[in-house]
């Protein structure tokens, strides 16, 4: 089916021209990345960097005519600039193919940062650029995003808990994924059910009280994401954008590990409250969280928080706990930068064992020691969302 759709969407945009050589955008060879999976359709437009505003129209045209399509739920169309990228080739020129989410044959590597040329903004005129246009989310009381220097310190499962220690205090919590890469709610959350659309919109996912949403529930769970930057950044601003999240007072938003595209467009589509950091204690984590903490600042987001996992091992047998990581290293990192420290956790077996089973600990084992930490989290997190300005919507009891 998904490759169906995805030929059904190659033939319609074989009918939008750039109006400066008449050639389409499929002939012109400036389609790229082209993803069609489970109605949701993504690809980019390859345009020379110094055309790309005044080849937004074009951009426009080829995302309606990709929406058209029968069988699309939603397009999302994005210019990619290139250093060194030519003009269209004359008519009748072509360029070779490219697999969906790899670079052309040949061709150039994207600009993918500052280092390799202007702002995300200006390589992607489809988007406003930084620090302009409307923001999106306009109905959530608090965006949080839970992130961290460096992978495998647990910071989705912090995060899905944290959100579900929310959802269990009365509050309306979302809980998005980020990690188009990586993506684990699925397996966390339990479920691995498709998103319905009504309307044009996508219906996150219900469970254990939250609305959820991932990349991860919308293509099957081994096909890896090989998409660029600008492809990347798209499919975030149409899980923030196009999906149907309603009244929120809180979303939590689990990043994907490092400083990069995510966070980046996340600063500067969504008003984030707020971020959490999560380190285990050792030096080789520290210094990557402070990288964390210093990025959120550079883009003028608070951080919350740090939060210290794996914090000390609990043996499940007779509970004897060890320091198997050192122990007390984020508390003093969130001392040393002026950053208040939110609370440890431990690193236990049954954490990760409920984890995998897709049920968070908070909700499986709610009298444990281990969910109380989480719960004490939370509600430490919620007061400092209340006591934002202009913060009505979350109320501390």
């Amino acid at each position: 089916m998904s490759e169906t759709l995805t030929e059904a969407v190659r033939t319609a945009l074989r009918a939008v021209r750039d109006p400066q050589t008449g050639q389409d955008v499929v002939a012109a060879g400036m389609l790229q990345g082209l993803s069609a999976r489970d109605g949701m359709v993504q690809f980019a437009l390859a345009v020379p960097r110094e055309q790309a505003r005044a080849l937004e129209p074009l951009r426009a045209a080829a995302e309606r005519a990709a929406a058209a399509v029968p069988g699309v739920l939603s397009a999302t169309c994005v210019l990619t600039a290139h250093r060194d990228i030519q003009a269209a080739p004359a008519q009748g020129g072509h360029r070779p193919a490219a697999a969906p989410g790899l670079p052309p044959a040949g061709g150039p590597s994207p600009a993918l940062g500052p280092s390799a040329g202007p702002s995300p903004g200006a390589a992607r005129a489809s988007r406003p650029a930084p620090g302009q246009g409307p923001m999106l989310l306009p109905e959530v009381g608090a965006i949080v995003a839970v992130a961290s220097g460096k992978g495998g310190v647990g910071k989705s499962t912090t995060a899905v808990n944290l959100a579900v220690a929310l959802a269990a205090d009365g509050l309306r919590v979302g809980l998005l994924d980020a990690d188009i890469y990586g993506p684990s709610l699925p397996q966390m959350l339990g479920t691995r059910e498709r998103p319905r659309a009504t309307g044009g919109r996508i219906l996150p996912l219900s469970r254990w009280g939250l609305k959820a949403m991932s990349i991860g529930f919308l293509v099957e769970e081994e096909t890896p994401m090989i998409w660029r930057g600008p492809m990347v950044m798209g499919a975030l601003e149409q899980m923030l954008g196009q999906v149907e999240w309603g009244p929120l007072d809180v979303l939590v938003v689990d990043m994907p590990p490092g400083t990069g595209d995510a966070q980046l467009t996340m600063s500067q589509r969504v008003p984030l409250a707020g971020a959490v950091i999560v380190s285990t204690p050792q030096d080789v984590a520290l210094i990557d969280a402070r990288r964390g903490v210093r990025m959120f600042e550079k883009v003028s987001v608070p951080v919350l928080g740090l939060i210290e996992n794996m914090s000390y091992y609990c043996c499940p047998n007779c509970g004897h706990t060890a320091n198997i990581f050192g122990h007390g290293g984020a508390r003093a990192e969130a001392e040393r930068m002026g950053v208040e420290f939110l609370g440890e956790l431990p690193l236990k077996l049954e954490i990760r064992e409920l984890a995998d089973a897709g049920t968070p600990i908070v909700m499986a084992k709610p009298e444990s020691d281990e969910a109380g930490r989480y719960r004490g989290i939370a509600r430490r997190l919620r007061g400092k969302l209340a006591a934002r300005p202009a913060a009505p919507k979350i109320v501390v009891e």
